[in-house]
């Protein structure tokens, strides 16, 4: 069988992606790019925020609108919005040949077997059956990979619907995390980012608080020269965590912090477990110990009973914190969180403006940070060459993939994919650098 797999959302979705396919591929399966030559259609779906379901229907109905040329085409859904909406899809799109929540993963082989000899078929299994990881198809650059070192949550912010969808927190061993990262390394990965939804939370449900000793551990693996850390909670970075980051050199000082808002009253209502002072706290201490550390953090906009006053606030605190990176986003009322039953609901349009002013802001700092760069020299990991410019696309510690931007080398001699290169910044703008070899 000839299959064709589409994932969207986050890493860790795409780590599970990786996971299926590989397991596809054993048993003698092939994949295709074309989706007009496939059997079967595999649509691995994000459910997160409505922007996302958007995103996952037109995916979903692009694949079904092969059937027209090929009615033997088989379309599955899998990932989150297969495991949230596990009725609709079904009834709304019946084209659908197969929907498969997360617990079913692993079963996706013998599912898919059975699909295929024509039964329209729905799977269910525990969200504790959702394989962490493991060996697996390597889908982004051979150079860089994520360690999904967790899976679920126990936060249980009122905005977030990922406890309902993928569980409460499991941590994965650091010795499970460990041996798979050897993995990879022999695979060629030279860069590790370590994902999940809060990494500082990793080992909590395992009575440990690991995330230390797995940095100390992961520090040791040969072939790995880069560690990344995504996701980390603002009241969790203790003064250890900061410390396992120094000591260990191939953690790069590089943190991506999600803060969601910066006044207190917001954060409580929500049930978010730091405040402003803990986390003005977190960034004080993460600088004074790296001063050269890269912050990335997101924001919500107009969530439910925001006030003028305190919106204006934020974005007096997103001018004071001055993040190296920043995201912001118009709250997404989703149903089955306590944030949707909320009054004051602020108005769309509103949300919006509100998500824009943040953006202005930070666009503002952002292009000040850059020009800042430009006459230095940068380590870089060459990630591949733009067919249409010309320019080798490249990433500093700064950067992490698909979120940032990217150090643009001009070169007459070729760069090469997963090497290393030391290069000179000559200009700027709010998201890219653009350089030559030093």
């Amino acid at each position: 069988m000839r299959f064709a797999l589409i994932s969207l959302g986050c890493p860790k979705n795409q780590v599970d992606a990786d996971v299926m396919c590989r397991r596809l591929l054993e048993v003698g399966h092939t994949t295709t790019a074309d989706l007009s030559e496939a059997d079967l259609i595999l649509v691995n779906t994000c459910g997160f925020i409505e922007s996302a379901k958007t995103e996952a229907i037109e995916n979903i109905l692009m694949a079904c609108s092969y059937k027209e040329q090929n009615p033997n085409l088989k379309v599955v859904v899998t990932g989150c919005l297969a495991e949230r909406y596990r009725e609709e899809i079904h009834k709304e799109i019946p084209e659908v040949d197969g929907v498969v929540g997360l617990g079913s993963n692993d079963g996706i082989v013998t599912i898919l077997e059975r699909i295929t000899h024509g039964e329209q078929l729905e799977s269910y299994g525990a969200k504790t059956d959702l394989s962490l990881g493991g060996e697996r198809v390597i889908s982004t650059p051979a150079h860089y990979a994520y360690l999904k070192i967790a899976e679920g949550c126990d936060n249980r912010c009122y905005y977030c619907a990922i406890p309902s969808i993928r569980g409460k927190l499991r941590s994965r061993t650091v010795e499970d995390c460990v041996s798979e990262a050897k993995w990879l390394a022999a695979q060629g990965v030279k860069e590790l980012i370590l994902v999940a939804q809060d990494i500082t939370a990793f080992g909590d449900d395992l009575k440990e608080n690991a995330i230390c000793r797995l940095l100390d551990e992961l520090q040791q693996v040969e072939g790995i020269e880069w560690i990344r850390l995504l996701y980390a909670y603002p009241e969790r970075i203790t003064d250890e965590f900061i410390a396992a980051m120094v000591r260990n050199n191939k953690v790069l000082h590089y943190l991506d912090m999600p803060i969601q808002h910066s006044e207190t009253r917001v954060l409580k209502s929500m049930n978010r477990k730091g405040d402003r002072e803990v986390i003005c706290d977190a960034v004080k201490r993460l600088r004074d110990a790296m001063p050269d550390i890269t912050l990335r953090t997101t924001l919500i906009a107009g969530y439910p009973g925001e006030t003028v006053k305190e919106f204006a606030a934020m974005q007096q605190f997103v001018r004071e914190m001055q993040f190296d990176r920043l995201g912001c986003f118009a709250y997404s009322q989703e149903e089955g969180t306590v944030a949707a039953t909320m009054e004051n609901q602020i108005d769309d349009e509103v949300k919006a403006q509100r998500a824009e002013s943040i953006m202005r802001i930070q666009t503002s700092i952002m292009a000040e940070k850059q020009a800042q760069k430009v006459g230095k020299v940068l380590r870089v990991l060459c990630d591949g060459q733009d067919e249409e410019s010309g320019l080798y696309l490249c990433r500093s510690t700064a950067d992490a993939p698909d979120i940032d931007g990217a150090v643009c080398v001009k070169s007459e001699n070729p760069l090469y994919p997963g090497e290393f290169y030391e290069v000179l910044t000559e200009e700027s703008d709010e998201y890219d650098l653009y350089a030559v070899l030093a």
